[in-house]
């Protein structure tokens, strides 16, 4: 059976916390600490290839930082187990795991950060619920088209994020 087409996604991070220079830095991390549930799910649906556009929330310049893949497919969340963690969950356990994580590499810096108010003039942003006031998610799905739109506004050769 040949490999899936990958799948497209939006990460956010506050880049005070961990942004993508961060990544860029470390190499390899897990996207971890993620407890909404429908993040969570979105998450669960990741796959090894999927590449993700890394954004900046919670910050003066909100907005896409860069691109990162997928190199770790879904497996329990760490920090759900650890008591010592903001992210503990005492109701989470070996056997039934409520949270997952994926691990993810840096792919490519965008040379600065898309803002978001970019993202609203784009004609393939417009339905997103990254673009509409009120969402919180910190993973959502992203199409081929959103996701080609921003490599384009940033000034991203689409080849370069395939090599």
């Amino acid at each position: 059976m040949p490999p899936s087409p990958p799948q497209f996604w939006l990460l956010k991070s506050e880049p005070d916390v961990f942004g993508f220079a961060d990544l860029v830095r470390v190499g390899r991390e897990a996207w971890n600490g993620v407890r909404n549930y429908q993040a969570r799910n979105f998450l669960r649906q990741m796959r090894v290839s999927d590449l993700c556009l890394f954004y900046h929330s919670s910050t003066r310049l909100t907005g896409v930082a860069g691109v990162a893949r997928v190199v770790r497919e879904p497996y329990p969340d760490d920090l759900q187990f650890d008591p010592e963690s903001a992210y503990f969950d005492p109701n989470s356990t070996l056997e039934n795991p409520r949270w997952s994580m994926v691990d993810v590499v840096p792919v490519l810096a965008f040379p600065a950060v898309l803002p978001l108010e970019t993202l609203r003039t784009l004609p393939a942003w417009q339905d997103s619920p990254l673009t509409r006031k009120g969402n919180r998610l910190s993973v959502l799905p992203v199409t081929l088209g959103q996701f080609r739109a921003v490599l384009e506004a940033a000034g991203v050769d689409l080849r370069e994020v395939e090599r």
